[in-house]
């Protein structure tokens, strides 16, 4: 009788554990739950055939910001090919253009929900803009990313 009550107990442990492990898994179903998708909310600004090389500093003392600038930029079609501290501190956004393309600058600056553009020419780097995150840019809800 210990026997069975026994296996009857671990089939019930074995069904719960199932039950939990698919409610935390599942795909979302109803449409609350889809709109909160990583990206769902988010539109490419550049071209897939345009490449604009960026380079997101921190100009505060926020950690982190400009890893999650990196991301929201990316999550815009840009190609972030650096990422830092700036030895400068700022309260609003700056982007600064490098290859001439002031267009590009309004652009990201239109990605970050707002900033100073600045003609800074520079054909020695590699680079087509920088972009110094200040202390008022509120970086979007962040997505997973692995």
């Amino acid at each position: 009788m210990r026997r069975i009550r026994g296996r009857w107990l671990l089939l019930a442990i074995a069904l719960v554990g199932l039950g939990v492990a698919l409610w935390r898994y599942a795909k979302p179903t109803t449409a609350a739950s889809t709109s909160m998708t990583p990206n769902a909310r988010v539109t490419r600004l550049v071209a897939d055939s345009v490449r604009i090389k960026v380079e997101v500093l921190n100009g505060t003392d926020i950690r982190g910001l400009a890893r999650r600038g990196t991301f929201a930029l990316r999550d815009l079609g840009f190609d972030v090919v650096g990422t830092g501290n700036s030895s400068e501190k700022v309260d609003s956004s700056v982007v600064y253009v490098h290859s001439g393309r002031m267009d590009w600058g309004e652009l990201a600056a239109q990605g970050l929900g707002g900033a100073r553009v600045v003609a800074r020419p520079d054909s020695s780097r590699y680079l087509d803009l920088t972009v110094v995150l200040g202390r008022a840019w509120r970086p979007p809800a962040e997505t997973f990313h692995p």
